[in-house]
């Protein structure tokens, strides 16, 4: 995945592809900002800087000086900038359907009740906490912990991730079929370190305050607030502690346990997993996908060791958690109040439109997506995609014919995993049925979780069953794209295909430098770390050779050693573990990009002239480091760093550079320049 977002819905039932972007009321922006194009521009460059002294500030230095974050984010960039944009474009979708002018088809109609469910602020604030009072009600009275797990189940089934992850994905050992998984899960906060190392004392402290501040607006005292919220934060502790750090879950080996019900009953046998399993609809299920035993275990001991009433506390602060961005201005303002300022630095929220935009991507996402392409994706835009990863793919076919280090009889299954390489572009040929949700245009909670347990169902209805070859992962108004090892496919929406990424009014060198570059990324992950660890029929197995793995481990470990050295912030360095497999991707698909650059230039020499007094090669690094122009809070830089499998984008900006003298060539760049990267450090893996 080329991006890591933040995701508006609290859908649980995510694929957890090992690859691979909060919710104020203002006008609508003018039609001027909706035009305005994010493009390459020599306009950003800061020339008074010299490129071997800080290539990312001679590249976007002027940028960085005229764009400080706005006030409703929590970093700004060209990532956003185009975000902002499209999100702009998807807005006149929403106020069409909700004025009725896209026609009277299902998904319009859909999708403008849902806006309109969202924009009725008039009728939130009167039903105030009442969307919820049902669930509420029900976790009083609950007398057993067997009753807890079907509540539990109902949650998972609407609401979120109490207590673990459920989801179906393709089984990683046999991905021709989907396969019911548990994952580790049920914390409020980020992450196990908010909860675990000093660094976070603060954000902890913060959230314990927060809960209590959602439990007196629900009606509770303050000591009886205060109280609950200490049991609330000492249980999210406790499985804190019992949590697989993010760099343990990158390991897709590790995190593989497939067991039959019998064995989950050994496992975690404290835990009443019949009646769960029941309210599902999977009382016949025979076996699933453990990802962390030890977590479940240790989950049972837990549940059987504390009191039932503690975990009803627990239940209902998840049931307000994740109900209140959708519910009246004070527990929304107070949920962002802690989720956006606090965590992420954010000053203010999104205007009303965009958080419930966003809403509606993440819910009927497919709906929208249909109304989007039919308005904004231009057929010609496919066309020179494919083109481009033709182009790309030529030049990686031909790196792993020859690669030095790597065995032939390991070559042999690396070719042949690239060769059933498959690509998507766009769209889906056919957009999700979302005909049986009941959308209604006063209810927007309503709609949230009846088409969050819409997309449950499907995937529950899918176990056992071949995979979906045809599915994507992401809607088509996307900004971003991603790598499937288990379907050992690379896709990319039609979001992505515009300017800053893919441009028909730039030159080769700059759209070669950004969507070429994409590509490459996005290709390179079938061979990073963890994608390496599936075969050509996209299953997690072992096809390397011992010699191969470790010459491939010891080159990885370069890239982790440059990464490591990256100063975020004071003191704040840079997880070279945890981003090791994008890095790989940048690394990689930089180097692919490059060649392939190279290889169109000596097709058609006219295209090899200077523009704006610079060389296609200039043109193509500078492009890539203007992709990734950025400005952030400290906050969310402190929150990415510990959360993100990517690395901050000003490291990305340079980081790929310094590993190819191709660049130090294109702008002179020298042992003496403070850019220059010796020879012995510098990593080359594909």
């Amino acid at each position: 995945m080329l991006f890591r977002s933040f995701s508006v819905s609290r859908v649980v039932w995510l694929r957890l592809l090992p690859l691979f972007l909060c919710i104020r009321s203002c006008a609508v922006a003018s039609s001027a900002e909706v035009s305005r194009i994010p493009r390459f521009s020599v306009e950003y460059m800061d020339t008074t800087v010299l490129p071997g002294a800080d290539f990312f500030r001679y590249a976007a230095g002027s940028w960085l000086k005229a764009n400080p974050v706005p006030e409703d984010k929590s970093r700004w960039s060209g990532f956003e900038e185009l975000q902002e944009r499209n999100w702009q474009l998807i807005h006149s979708i929403l106020d069409d359907c909700q004025a009725g002018r896209s026609g009277k088809s299902k998904p319009a109609r859909q999708v403008g009740d849902f806006f309109a469910s969202a924009m009725d602020t008039n009728r939130i604030e009167k039903l105030s906490f009442d969307p919820i009072q049902k669930d509420l009600r029900s976790i009083d009275k609950l007398e057993s912990k067997d009753a807890l797990f079907r509540t539990l189940a109902e949650i998972h089934l609407r609401d979120g991730d109490a207590l673990f992850t459920p989801f179906v994905n393709p089984d990683a050992k046999n991905s021709s079929v989907y396969a019911f998984h548990l994952n580790q899960g049920g914390l409020g906060l980020p992450d196990r370190d908010y909860y675990l190392t000093d660094a976070f004392a603060v954000q902890r402290a913060a959230y314990q305050e927060h809960i209590a501040k959602m439990l007196v607006l629900l009606g509770e005292t303050e000591a009886e607030a205060a109280e609950h919220a200490a049991t609330i934060l000492d249980l999210e502790t406790e499985l804190a502690k019992v949590s697989k750090s993010r760099v343990e879950l990158r390991d897709p080996i590790a995190n593989y346990h497939k067991v039959a019900m019998a064995e989950l009953e050994e496992t975690a046998g404290a835990l009443p997993w019949k009646p769960y399993f029941r309210s599902l609809g999977l009382s016949k299920l025979s076996e699933l996908v453990v990802r962390q035993p030890t977590f479940f275990t240790a989950l049972a001991g837990l549940i059987q060791a504390r009191p039932l009433a503690e975990w009803q506390t627990y239940l209902r602060w998840h049931v307000l958690q994740n109900s209140a961005p959708f519910l009246h201005g004070a527990a929304e303002n107070e949920s962002f109040r802690f989720y956006g300022t606090v965590l992420r630095g954010q000053p203010a929220q999104e205007p009303r439109w965009q958080r419930a935009a966003k809403v509606v991507d993440g819910t009927i996402g497919e709906a929208l997506g249909k109304l989007y392409v039919e308005k904004y994706f231009p057929p010609a835009a496919k066309q020179r995609m494919e083109e481009l990863i033709g182009n790309l793919r030529a030049v990686f076919r031909d790196r792993l014919g020859k690669l030095e280090w790597m065995t032939d009889s390991t070559r042999e299954k690396a070719l042949t995993k690239f060769d059933r390489f498959t690509q998507k572009i766009g769209h889906p040929d056919k957009f999700r049925d979302y005909s049986k949700v009941r959308i209604r245009a006063n209810d927007y909670l309503g709609n949230v979780q009846r088409s969050t347990e819409f997309e449950v169902r499907r995937q529950l209805d899918r176990i056992g069953k071949p995979v979906d070859l045809t599915e994507w992962h992401m809607t088509p108004q996307t900004v971003n794209a991603y790598f499937n090892p288990l379907q050992n496919e690379i896709v990319f929406p039609a979001g992505i295909l515009q300017p800053p990424f893919f441009d028909v009014e730039m030159d080769d060198a700059v759209n070669y430098g950004a969507i070429g570059v994409v590509i490459g990324h996005e290709i390179t992950h079938g061979y990073d770390d963890q994608g390496r660890k599936y075969d050509a029929d996209g299953n997690l197995n072992d096809w390397w050779t011992e010699a191969d793995a470790k010459a491939f481990d010891q080159r990885a470990q370069k890239v982790i050693d440059q990464y490591s050295g990256y100063e975020a912030l004071p003191g704040l360095k840079v997880n070279g573990e945890l981003t090791l497999g994008e890095n790989i991707a940048d690394l990689g698909g930089t180097s692919i990009a490059y060649e392939a650059l190279q290889r169109a230039l000596e097709k058609d020499p006219s295209k090899r002239k200077t523009v704006d007094g610079l060389t296609p090669e200039q043109r193509f690094f500078l492009s890539l480091a203007q992709l990734w122009r950025v400005n952030w809070r400290e906050a969310e830089l402190r929150r990415r760093i510990t959360v993100d499998p990517h690395s901050p984008a000003q490291f990305r900006a340079i980081g790929p550079h310094v590993n190819m003298q191709e660049f130090f060539d294109a702008f002179g760049v020298n042992a003496a320049d403070p850019m220059w990267r010796s020879l012995d450090l510098r990593a080359k893996i594909w």
